[in-house]
């Protein structure tokens, strides 16, 4: 899952950095949470984006509307659109400081084999980072790539983040679409 709230050029990108100083550890052991990575970039705009994996849609519901985290964010920025897309492979790398994130979204071609072509996402997962998420929202038929890194690879291609804070609760594990216990939701 993933918000993206635009700011104004002019925006003291200060006030959020305090914002998850004060706030991020909040989300630190979230029942159903695996993953919160605290996103901004100022490049191309001042953005704040979150982007969460979850373990069930348990904790999902209870964040967003079940009195969790959500409510003080649509309090103070209004109700953003929220990006979600069914979890398909996570990939773990090695425990690492996680400093910078890149996120890959890309249509999924019309002709494409929809069994091979997932097979060939989940096989470009190898490089990883911290952990690499690949998820498809089956409605715009498009397929993301998100990885979370300690330094980014210069030729690593997508949309840069910087991470402020990274909130997980508990174990986890790599997954892939064959496997019959996948039970992540990237959401």
């Amino acid at each position: 899952m993933q918000y993206e709230i635009t700011l104004p050029a002019d925006y003291d990108m200060a006030i959020i950095h305090k914002r998850v100083a004060d706030r991020g550890h909040l989300m630190d052991g979230f029942a159903g949470l695996g993953f919160k990575a605290y996103l901004v970039r100022t490049t191309p705009v001042n953005q704040y984006a979150p982007f969460y994996v979850w373990t069930d849609t348990a904790g999902m519901n209870r964040f967003l509307w079940g009195g969790g985290g959500f409510t003080g964010l649509v309090d103070s920025f209004g109700r953003p659109a929220v990006d979600h897309w069914t979890g398909v492979a996570l990939r773990r790398g090695p425990d690492t400081e996680v400093r910078a994130a890149t996120r890959v979204r890309a249509p999924i071609p019309a002709e494409a084999e929809l069994t091979s072509y997932v097979e060939d996402q989940v096989a470009a997962l190898r490089r990883v980072g911290y952990a690499s998420v690949l998820g498809i929202d089956p409605y715009r038929w498009e397929v993301v790539r998100f990885t979370l890194w300690d330094t980014v690879p210069a030729d690593e291609p997508g949309d840069r983040y910087q991470v402020l804070h990274l909130s997980t609760s508990g174990e986890l594990a790599d997954y892939g679409f064959h496997t019959p216990e996948a039970a992540v939701v990237v959401t």
